[in-house]
């Protein structure tokens, strides 16, 4: 796909239709889509399995749109499981009908029947993502969502001469809801997945991968950008390119200062995008992404690869591989984090919130709970607060639209009920951690901190957070105990990154602001699946506001029935 500027919006239109993306007699601004939620063999690394996909692809199809769209994609399921679909990063202003994880703003979607999901692309450009937002389909139920700019509007970095989507994941050699169940009923963490992948493809450092890699052919000189998203469930990733230095210019679809770096870190459910010259010796080049993760805890640290090839380079060149960093270097990957921050121009500007009306301090923990059938007697839990959230059986925004009484309560503690030292030695109690389906009520436009704190309960370990509805401002980071006297006076209110899912680091703290001006109730879960399972997870009620168009929309006529 080109980029802005090298085709016009008629060859763009035609390209959707030949995709099939967009139907004829729809309006020019409207863009229509049909997912088919479908079961299908896929073969990969040596082993055929049916897998859940999205139009018999995987990963699915691509959405191409542009700012200021309306997008309608119809979704049927044939599976035999329940199914929501989330588009990742699009705050759904007023529209949380439309946002997708199951449970929270919708009932799923059931085996034999549809759902059209009917949102505004309003204020937003960029790279970002869907998945499915129930159980583990996630694994192989995802897609790109590429937002151009309207018409007429530049990038602010040069213009590549094409785009590449890369799309990170994993594979599992068996079927991955299945491995969840057995995991869940022995009380353990599930089986690590078999490979990593790009773009569906594990690469030729796997067996019986020859036909399953990935290649993309540059030509000496040119420009190209590269729209990277980490679909895995549980992994946050090094990516880089063999002899090539890339250039961020944009996370989680905002632009950023552009810097040059030699690799990348992202964590599951974000998107970064980079420029890429094609200025070396023409050869083959490796592309790999693998594991990063600091603490001793099994994750899948097999390498996945892909191919950067030279036009006119024959296939029987060996390709050099890329320096990545090692595995458990926390500081390098601090250090890259740091080097993120908002463009913040007169077009885009960072509108960082100074003044604060409510702050919160949230806790991370994990710990275990009774269970007489478990291998130990025990199955693990993760929490915020000492509370293990317990999802609901209707959604919570139909209950909270309808005054339904008894599915939640709105009494989410803002800071944890007993101070301690959270980032010391380790801790074996849970420190009476509850279950509960618990919410933070919000008041419309207000403004606010948050500090996401690592503790020691078990073990450290980083988390990738994720806020529907909202981008907000990551104006602090930090090792160890926040420290609310101190950590403050060194929050980047200039130009700090605008993101929607952002990593907490491993026994440490991240701060974020945002402003809640989107009503309705909004999810925030941990990125990592089998934290989410285990209860790392929450949402927000913010209220509606007192204009006219400060409100909840009325729910759609053929929203799914629980």
């Amino acid at each position: 796909m080109a980029m802005e500027g090298s085709f016009s919006c008629i060859t763009f239109f035609l390209l959707m239709v030949f995709l099939g993306f967009v139907s004829f007699g729809a309006e020019a601004d409207i863009k229509k889509y049909q997912f088919d939620i479908q079961v299908k063999n896929i073969s990969r690394l040596c082993h055929a399995k049916p897998i859940v996909t999205v139009n018999g692809r995987f990963p699915g199809p691509t959405i191409y749109v542009r700012e200021g769209d309306r997008v309608i994609i119809n979704v049927t399921n044939h599976a035999q499981y329940n199914m929501s679909i989330h588009w990742h990063g699009l705050k759904q202003y007023r529209n949380g009908w439309a946002d997708g994880p199951a449970y929270i703003t919708q009932c799923p979607i059931q085996t034999g029947s549809s759902y059209a999901y009917d949102f505004n692309v309003t204020g937003q450009r960029g790279t970002l993502w869907w998945h499915a937002h129930i159980l583990w389909l996630r694994a192989t139920v995802h897609g790109a969502i590429v937002i151009m700019p309207k018409p007429g509007t530049p990038f602010p970095f040069p213009k590549p001469e094409r785009e590449e989507i890369i799309l990170l994941g994993e594979w599992w050699h068996k079927d991955v809801e299945e491995i969840e169940k057995q995991g869940n009923n022995m009380g353990l963490p599930p089986n690590m997945s078999d490979a990593h992948t790009i773009n569906g493809k594990a690469g030729p450092l796997f067996p019986c991968s020859e036909k399953h890699t990935f290649a993309m052919e540059v030509e000496s000189g040119k420009t190209y950008l590269l729209r990277i998203i980490n679909a895995a469930l549980q992994d946050e990733l090094f990516f880089a390119i063999a002899g090539h230095s890339m250039t961020v210019v944009e996370v989680d679809a905002v632009y950023t200062k552009p810097f040059t770096t030699q690799f990348i870190l992202i964590a599951p459910g974000q998107t970064t995008n980079v420029l890429v010259q094609a200025n070396q010796v023409p050869s083959r080049y490796f592309m790999a992404a693998r594991s990063f993760m600091d603490v001793p805890i099994p994750v899948d640290n097999k390498t996945a690869t892909a191919i950067l090839q030279y036009k006119g380079i024959p296939n029987s060149v060996m390709p050099s591989f890329p320096q990545l960093p090692a595995p458990n270097d926390s500081e390098t990957a601090l250090s890259y984090n740091k080097k993120l921050k908002s463009l913040n121009t007169l077009q885009f500007p960072a509108n960082v919130p100074l003044k604060v009306d409510r702050k919160l301090f949230y806790t991370i923990g994990f710990g275990k709970d009774s269970c007489p059938t478990c291998v130990n007697g025990t199955k693990l839990l993760a929490s915020l607060n000492n509370i293990s959230f317990v999802m609901p059986q209707i959604g919570l925004l139909q209950a909270h639209y309808s005054n339904i009484s008894g599915v939640f309560r709105t009494d989410f503690p803002d800071k944890p009920p007993k101070p301690f030292n959270y980032t010391g030695a380790p801790l074996t109690a849970s420190l009476g951690t509850t279950h509960g389906t618990r919410l933070s009520k919000i008041k419309f436009n207000s403004t606010v901190e948050l500090v996401l704190q690592d503790t020691n309960l078990l073990s450290v370990e980083s988390h990738p957070f994720h806020l529907h509805g909202y981008n907000f401002f990551v104006v602090g980071t930090g090792i160890g105990n926040f420290d609310p006297k101190k950590d403050p006076a060194n929050y980047n209110l200039v130009d700090p990154m605008e993101r929607n899912t952002v990593g907490v680091p491993t026994g440490g703290w991240t701060a974020i602001r945002f402003t809640a001006d989107n009503p309705g109730v909004w999810f925030m879960h941990c990125h990592l699946e089998l934290h989410t399972g285990w209860g790392l997870k929450t949402a927000f009620v913010v209220e509606d506001g007192p204009g006219p168009n400060q409100n909840i929309l009325p729910p759609p006529n053929d929203l799914p029935q629980c």
